[in-house]
C-alpha cells in the first residue's frame, strides 16, 4: 500500500463499481414525518424540544441511532414529526417544542395507535417548570399520562427519565422537586404489572452541557444518547437483539483494545482511555509519515458483491484540522480501486461522525479488500472510536 490512494480513487474500471451517497455536511430535514422504516424494533423518542433537538437538531437521537448501527441493533424510529441532518438515519420521533405533560396526554392514544412502537423514551416536564404551569399537579399528570401509554400500547416497555437541570436556579430547583416524584410513580407501575423503567437523566448532565440554558450542546446531548442507550440495553428485548455479524468490523466499539485493528503504514496504534466518543476506550493513530496512513482492518472474506453497505466512524484530531477519509481499497483482477465511503472536516475540539452509503461491486476475483481511516493530506494524528460498517 505505498501508492497514493487518491492515484485511482475514482478510476472505476471493468473492475469494481460503487455509488455512494455520503454526508461529510449536515442536510437538516425538518416537519411531519414520512414514515420511515427499516423493519426493526419501534421505538418511539417521546417529549418535547429536548427530544426534537433544538439548537442540535435531531439531538439525543442522533448519538443513540449510531450506538444501535454500531452494537448491530435494528431499530425503527416512529412518531408523526420528522427532523434532523442527513448522518441520522431515521427522523421519525414525537418531540413538539414548548409542549407540556398535558399537551403531549391530549394526544398520545392517537400517536400510539397509528404508530405501535415496542419501546417508548420519554422526558417531559421541562415546559412545565418553565411555564410554572401547576407544578405541585405535574407528577400527577406524569402518573397520568404514562397510564395512557402503558393502556395503549401494555406490552410496550416504557423509559420514563427525570429531566435535564436548567441553569436558572430556582427552574433547576423545581426540576429537582419534580423529579424526586418520578422514581416512586415508575415503582407504582412496575407494582401494578407495567413495563417502565426509570432513567436518571438529570445527573448525566450539567449545567455546562446547556447551550442556552435549557436545551444540551452536542456534548450534552450526545450524554443523554450514552444514559438512553445504557438504559435500553439493561432490559432485554426493548431494542431486540444485536445481529450476529451485521457490523464487519471486529472491535468496531474499540472496547477490546486494539483487536482486529493494524497501523496501515507508517506509525502505531493504542487504545486510548483519556480522549473516548463512547464506552472507555478509543483508538489513537501516531507517527503517520503519509495521508494513508490509518488504522485498517482486513474485509476480504466478508464483502458481499453487489450489497450496499453504510459506514460510521467517529474521527477526532489530536491536533489539526484535516480532512478526513474512510476508504475502502478494493483489489480485484490484480487492479487495486479505493472507494471513499465517508468523507468530511474533523477537528481537535469535538468528535466528528463520518458516515455514507455505498453499494460494492465488482467483476473478476475479489483478492483483497482493506478498510481504513485516512486523511486527505498531512499526517496528523487522530483517534477513531465506535466504528461500523454493515
Amino acid at each position: 500500500m505505498k501508492a497514493n490512494p487518491a492515484r485511482i480513487r475514482l478510476g472505476w474500471l471493468t473492475a469494481l463499481v460503487a455509488t455512494t451517497v455520503m454526508t461529510g455536511f449536515v442536510l437538516t430535514l425538518t416537519g411531519t414525518a414520512y414514515a420511515e422504516s427499516n423493519g426493526g424494533v419501534r421505538v418511539m423518542p417521546l417529549g418535547d424540544s429536548i427530544t426534537e433537538g433544538t439548537q442540535v437538531p435531531g439531538g439525543f437521537r442522533i448519538g443513540l441511532w449510531q450506538r444501535f448501527t454500531t452494537n448491530g441493533y435494528r431499530v425503527d424510529f416512529v412518531g408523526s414529526q420528522f427532523n434532523g441532518p442527513a448522518t441520522l438515519g431515521d427522523h421519525d420521533h414525537e418531540g413538539h417544542p414548548g409542549w407540556r405533560i398535558d399537551q403531549i396526554d391530549a394526544n398520545i392514544v392517537g400517536w400510539l395507535q397509528s404508530t405501535t412502537p415496542r419501546t417508548v423514551l420519554l422526558h417531559i416536564g421541562t415546559n412545565d417548570v418553565l411555564q410554572n404551569f401547576n407544578l405541585s399537579t405535574a407528577p400527577s399528570r406524569l402518573s397520568t399520562l404514562i397510564d395512557h401509554i402503558t393502556n395503549t400500547v401494555p406490552n410496550a416497555d416504557v423509559f420514563v427519565a427525570q429531566i435535564i437541570p436548567l441553569a436558572n436556579a430556582n427552574q433547576d430547583t423545581a426540576a429537582r422537586t419534580f423529579n424526586s416524584a418520578i422514581p416512586g410513580i415508575v415503582q407504582s407501575k412496575v407494582n401494578a404489572g407495567r413495563h417502565v423503567h426509570l432513567v436518571d437523566m438529570h445527573s448525566r448532565l450539567t449545567t455546562a452541557d446547556l447551550t442556552d440554558g435549557v436545551h444540551p450542546t452536542a456534548g450534552g446531548y450526545d450524554k443523554m444518547a450514552a444514559a438512553w442507550f445504557s438504559a435500553l440495553q439493561s432490559v432485554p428485548g426493548s431494542i431486540g437483539n444485536p445481529g450476529t455479524g451485521s457490523n464487519l468490523l471486529t472491535n468496531g466499539n474499540i472496547e477490546s483494545g486494539t483487536s482486529g485493528w493494524s497501523a496501515l503504514g507508517s506509525g502505531t496504534i493504542a487504545a486510548n482511555t483519556t480522549v473516548v466518543h463512547g464506552g472507555a476506550d478509543s483508538l489513537l493513530r501516531t507517527g503517520r509519515t503519509a495521508s494513508w496512513n490509518g488504522p485498517s482492518q482486513d474485509l476480504t472474506s466478508k464483502l458481499t458483491n453487489g450489497k450496499s453497505y453504510t459506514t460510521s466512524v467517529w474521527v477526532r484530531t489530536q491536533s489539526g484540522s484535516p480532512t478526513g477519509n474512510v476508504t475502502l481499497a478494493v483489489t480485484a483482477n490484480g487492479t487495486t480501486n479505493y472507494i471513499t465511503l465517508s468523507q468530511g472536516a474533523v477537528n481537535s475540539a469535538n468528535w466528528t461522525l463520518l458516515t455514507g452509503t455505498t453499494t460494492v461491486s465488482w467483476s473478476g476475483t475479489l483478492s483483497s479488500a482493506r478498510f481504513y481511516v485516512e486523511t486527505t493530506s498531512g499526517t496528523d494524528s487522530f483517534f477513531i472510536d465506535d466504528a461500523s460498517m454493515q
